[in-house]
């Protein structure tokens, strides 16, 4: 972009150089000549115009367990203080409890327990960040939220085996939510 002039616009030199170009357009050139140096002016411009946008994937992101991961944004329903968390006698360790989510009452599930990472408990808890996959709703306990983060998808690698569709730099995990509850019982 130009900078503006230091100080007040010669307006008369101004139409004078615009007269000068008009001119030189119109008497020196072809009418296919003035044709052709207004595409390639066009072009110019518009390829100055054009800047390279990386392909960005929105995500909610959080942490838990000393680890970010993160959720695509489609699959998140909503998010809720996980004081709402109602414990569930009997149940495996990866199954925390259920809570009422938009007039439903959907499973909470341990990330902790389910990717084998250290901590466990509800006190480090903090929200529910609730999704929906394959038609079935659930929660997922995290320890902190970030939100919503767009992640490139040029820097993207792939996912060692579990429950992952890819890593970003920084080490975000997209979690795969079909996967996730795979081979728990």
């Amino acid at each position: 972009m130009a900078t503006p002039p230091a100080g007040p616009v010669d307006f008369a030199a101004l139409h004078r150089r615009l007269d000068e170009a008009e001119a030189r357009l119109a008497g020196e050139a072809s009418p296919a000549a003035r044709q052709a140096i207004l595409a390639e002016r066009g072009r110019a411009i518009a390829a100055a115009r054009e800047t390279a946008r990386p392909e960005l994937l929105p995500v909610v992101a959080f942490s838990v367990g000393g680890g970010r991961y993160a959720v695509e944004v489609e699959a998140v329903t909503q998010v809720l203080d996980a004081r709402g968390l109602q414990p569930l006698l009997a149940t495996p360790p990866w199954l925390l409890g259920a809570m009422v989510a938009r007039t439903r009452v959907v499973p909470v599930l341990d990330l902790r327990q389910l990717l084998g990472l250290p901590g466990g408990g509800l006190s480090d808890l903090a929200r529910v960040v609730v999704v929906e996959a394959d038609g079935d709703a659930f929660g997922l306990a995290v320890e902190a939220l970030e939100g919503r983060v767009e992640v490139a998808r040029e820097g993207l690698a792939p996912a060692p085996s579990g429950p992952f569709h890819w890593i970003a730099p920084g080490g975000l995990a997209l979690l795969d939510l079909s996967r996730l509850g795979a081979g728990q019982e």
